[in-house]
């Protein structure tokens, strides 16, 4: 892994002060995934859904896109199925829209 850029430092360094902030957490993760740091950004979208399911719908999207970029299309698969659903629970059609979209490029 490359080395720490300084908004990955920053974004830690909020989290510290604020542990529970999704927002911050869904950004770290997000960062790792930027960075090449592709197992630490995935284990933070996992806790992230783990921690609350309904809440973060970005976060399975994301997730799913990791797995579709580096080609594990059944964890993409089962990702983005699930966040389908949980987008259309809360009603967030665009979400559930825009991960619809990603499956297709599963094909």
């Amino acid at each position: 892994m490359s080395e720490k850029s300084k908004r990955r430092l920053m974004l830690e360094a909020s989290l510290a002060d604020d542990p529970s902030d999704a927002f911050l957490r869904y950004g770290l993760a997000m960062q790792c995934l930027r960075e090449g740091d592709v197992a630490e950004g995935r284990a933070r979208l996992r806790v992230l859904i783990e921690d609350d399911a309904d809440g973060v719908v970005a976060a399975y999207q994301q997730l799913g896109q990791s797995f579709v970029e580096s080609g594990e299309q059944s964890k993409a698969l089962e990702t983005l199925q699930e966040g389908i659903r949980k987008a259309k629970k809360l009603g967030d059609l665009h979400a559930a829209g825009e991960m619809e979209g990603l499956l297709l490029t599963l094909g």
